[in-house]
């Protein structure tokens, strides 16, 4: 397999991974607010809390691309020399 093959299924398996990781995190935050009724409704707890997680994944996720677009020299085949 070459490296972007890898790399391609690295990056399938970790989206796998997160999406796990999101599901595991409403959970338990609605789980949380659920057992203790005064913090506040469970689903707007687990939406925001997995939207936090969304939103920081996104960033990092911006980030690794980014780099391994300059590092594999796509960028010079969209966008020219």
């Amino acid at each position: 397999m070459s490296s972007l093959a890898l790399l391609i299924l690295l990056a399938v398996v970790l989206a796998l991974v997160l999406a796990v990781v999101i599901v595991l995190t409403m959970g338990c935050l609605a789980y949380v607010t659920h057992r203790h009724p005064s913090l506040t409704q469970p689903l707007t707890v687990a939406i925001s809390g997995a939207g936090l997680l969304i939103a920081c994944m996104a960033l990092f996720t911006s980030r690794v691309v980014t780099s391994v677009v300059h590092e594999f020299g796509f960028w010079h085949n969209f966008c020219g020399p």
